[in-house]
C-alpha cells in the first residue's frame, strides 16, 4: 500500500507542483509565471468546479492569504515574486487553514536552511548586518531602497547557493513533512 495513495486531488496537485518548481528553483533561482498563474486558476476553477461557492470562496481566502503572508518578505527584499504567486497558488488548491500551516512548516524548514547557511560559510556578521538594514526598511515603509535590485543581483552571482534560499523547494517539503506527520498521528 503507498503511503499517499489516498491524497486529496487539491494536496496531490499541490504536492507534485511543488516538488517540480523546486528543481526550477534549485537551478534557476526563479519561479517564473508561465507555471503559477495556471496553476492557481485552476486551484479556483476546480474548487468553483468541485465545491461551489462555498469551497471557492474558501479557494479565494487561501490565494490572499499565501498571497499576504509572503509579500512583506518581498517587499522587504528577502525573496522573490516567483514565490509570492506560488504560495498564492498553493493557497487556491489548499484552502485558508492549511495554507497557513504549509506557510508555518516551509517557513521553519527555511530558517533552519538559512541558519545552516550562515553558520557554515560563516556570515553570522553579514546577516546581522543585513537584518538591520532589513529593520530599516520595515520602519521606513519604503521599496525604494532597491529590495528588487538586490535581490536579482545576489541571485545572479556564482556563489549563490551559499546566500540564498529558495522557497520553493522548503514549500516542497514543508508539505510532505505535514503530510508525513499527519500519516504519523493518524495510525492506529
Amino acid at each position: 500500500m503507498l503511503m499517499f495513495e489516498s491524497l486529496p486531488i487539491p494536496v496531490a496537485v499541490v504536492l507534485v507542483a511543488c516538488v517540480a518548481l523546486a528543481f526550477i528553483d534549485l537551478c534557476k533561482y526563479k519561479i517564473y509565471n508561465i507555471f503559477t498563474y495556471p496553476l492557481l486558476l485552476a486551484g479556483l476553477v476546480y474548487h468553483g468546479m468541485t465545491g461551489g461557492l462555498p469551497d471557492l470562496g474558501d479557494s479565494l481566502l487561501g490565494t490572499l492569504l499565501g498571497f499576504g503572508l509572503l509579500l512583506p518578505f518581498y517587499a522587504l527584499g528577502g525573496m522573490g515574486g516567483g514565490d509570492v504567486k506560488l504560495m498564492a497558488a498553493v493557497g487556491a488548491w489548499l484552502g485558508l487553514p492549511l495554507t497557513f500551516v504549509v506557510f508555518l512548516v516551509s517557513s521553519l524548514l527555511a530558517g533552519v536552511y538559512a541558519v545552516i547557511l550562515v553558520v557554515s560559510y560563516g556570515r553570522v556578521r553579514e546577516v546581522w548586518l543585513n537584518l538591520q538594514v532589513g529593520w530599516l526598511r520595515f520602519r521606513a515603509l519604503s521599496r525604494q531602497l532597491g529590495a528588487d535590485d538586490r535581490l536579482e543581483t545576489e541571485v545572479q552571482n556564482p556563489d549563490r547557493g551559499r546566500r540564498v534560499v529558495p522557497f520553493a523547494p522548503m514549500l516542497a517539503l514543508g508539505l510532505f513533512v505535514l503530510l508525513l506527520g499527519v500519516r504519523f498521528l493518524s495510525r492506529p
